[in-house]
């Protein structure tokens, strides 16, 4: 799976990433609040994609979009909040 195959969906003040593959679809959402901010709120990985790091890109392509765009990040999801307690060196995009 290569970082290629995430989507991003912006629909102004909410938005979502997306992985398909064979039917299936893994997403994680966010809210923006403001112009400098995003909450990640829901991460959801069907069983078809589980032990396949799906959940990890979704997130660290978040984080790699929040970064080059100068947003700092909310992880309200325990998901996401999860994988920001794992990956110290996303601090820079964490909203303290």
């Amino acid at each position: 799976m290569s970082d290629a195959a995430i989507e991003l969906e912006d629909t102004g003040s909410k938005g979502r990433y997306l992985f398909k593959n064979a039917g299936a679809v893994a997403e994680m959402t966010f809210s923006k609040a403001g112009e400098h901010m995003i909450i990640i709120d829901h991460t959801e990985v069907p069983d078809t994609f589980r032990g396949q790091g799906v959940g990890l890109k979704l997130v660290t392509r978040a984080v790699e979009d929040a970064r080059a765009a100068g947003k700092k990040i909310i992880p309200l999801c325990p998901f996401a909040n999860a994988q920001f307690r794992r990956h110290p060196e996303w601090a820079d995009v964490l909203k303290s």
